[in-house]
């Protein structure tokens, strides 16, 4: 392997200065010129003449009548072991953007060690384009063009050549965040800030600051989606004043579930789970989502027999007790509630909405948990199909968590909280 440390890759057109300007200026160890063979249709000489032609083969100007000038390697001391040469179809994007890409993969993996640079001056338009298109998904691919001055908009003038570095900081940037922004479409927060971890800080200052941003909030929300409330409100906090609108309510959100009176940050976490549970089946996984609801359904229960009855259903109390109902007891001789059995207290003992929602909806509910015991993270062997969710989300959503709402408004939550985001949205 030649230890080359300069390549340029450079789309070879009708007009010759732009190439030999480009490797004068660069002075590169080995050349890839992407050229056009002979026209299939018509028979006409394609680009790689100026590449592969023997004598006096480039007309200096296009006006002039014979050519005069050598073949470019010629004109620019380039030995043959110094260059190749990449055929391709003279408008056809995919073709050429297949064919760039193809030729900076091979040279990367010759190379490796090697600061690539492609310039998209010379050839068709489309030509340009594949070879830009290329360079963009390759991130170690500086990309550049020679320009000068101007007396039309055909072309630079001939001896006012000068090659400069095209800015693409920007869009490559752009581009590299857009597959952990589809991840925020999954509820996938985890994955994009893994995702972005991995990704080159940008040289430019205001860049970085977008991508630690960006890779910040998504570990925010991946720490909120494991239910660790504390530190993705934390990381909220610190983020208060540049945070985009869609944003800024979580902060709210998050103080809530992190409030010091326990009855209103546990019903705060009631609706955190169902959310949670919505998003594990938005995911697909219908059985993380419906062993979520089932937890739900149970901390419900608990939440409810707490606060308005002082009853601890790991530990009830014998005078808590109907002469109805058989509770368990542990190994140290201590009454224990089920979810089943904790409802049944709940119609008992309290007089609310729950109370009412258990004597009208015991059957339904019986049958959702019957459901959730076939499940694998349950009792059963068999994964809950997305029908079965389906059915149970639609209890959930009509008859739950409205008497759930009803609640829970004595401590202020009247409504549903928003869903964590499903799209990452920066400030303007």
């Amino acid at each position: 392997m030649q230890n080359h440390r300069t390549i340029l890759i450079c789309t070879v057109g009708g007009s010759h200065q732009p190439i030999v300007s480009a490797i004068y200026d660069l002075a590169p160890d080995f050349v890839v010129f992407v050229c056009t063979d002979k026209d299939p249709g018509t028979g006409k000489a394609g680009s790689n003449v100026q590449i592969t032609g023997k004598g006096n083969c480039i007309k200096a100007k296009p006006q002039d009548e014979k050519p005069s000038l050598p073949a470019i390697p010629q004109q620019t001391q380039l030995d043959p072991e110094q260059y190749e040469i990449i055929n391709t179809v003279s408008d056809d994007l995919d073709r050429i953007y297949l064919d760039c890409n193809k030729a900076i993969t091979n040279i990367s993996e010759r190379f490796p060690s090697a600061q690539i640079y492609a310039d998209y001056t010379g050839g068709t338009k489309s030509m340009s384009a594949g070879l830009v298109m290329a360079a963009l998904e390759n991130p170690n691919v500086e990309l550049q063009l020679v320009t000068g001055n101007r007396s039309d908009l055909i072309k630079v003038e001939d001896g006012a050549q000068k090659t400069a570095y095209a800015n693409i900081e920007l869009i490559r940037f752009q581009r590299s965040l857009e597959p952990f922004k589809k991840s925020w479409q999954r509820y996938a927060y985890s994955e994009a800030e893994a995702g972005l971890k991995q990704l080159n800080s940008p040289r430019d200052n205001s860049l970085r600051a977008r991508l630690n941003s960006f890779r910040d909030l998504s570990h925010a929300f991946a720490e909120w989606d494991n239910f660790n409330h504390i530190d993705a409100l934390q990381i909220l906090q610190r983020y208060a004043p540049r945070l985009p609108n869609t944003i800024k309510p979580y902060i709210a959100i998050g103080m809530r579930l992190n409030d010091i009176d326990d009855k209103k940050r546990d019903a705060a976490r009631l609706y955190d789970l169902y959310l949670n549970a919505l998003r594990r089946a938005h995911q697909g996984r219908f059985d993380d989502a419906i062993a979520r609801v089932y937890r739900l359904i149970e901390w419900t229960a608990q939440w409810l027999l707490i606060h308005q009855c002082g009853i601890d259903t790991g530990n009830v109390k014998a005078d808590d007790i109907p002469e109805s109902l058989q509770l368990s007891q542990n190994r140290d001789g201590q009454h224990q509630a089920g979810l089943y059995v904790a409802w049944q207290l709940i119609k008992h003992k309290t007089s609310g909405d729950a109370a009412a929602f258990i004597k009208q909806e015991e059957k339904a509910l019986l049958n959702h948990i019957k459901i959730r015991n076939q499940s694998i993270l349950a009792h059963g062997f068999r994964p809950i199909a997305k029908e079965e969710w389906t059915a149970l989300a639609d209890f959930m959503a009509t008859k739950f968590i409205p008497m759930l709402l009803q609640e829970t408004s004595d401590v202020g939550i009247k409504r549903l909280p928003d869903q964590l985001p499903d799209r990452y949205v920066e400030k303007n």
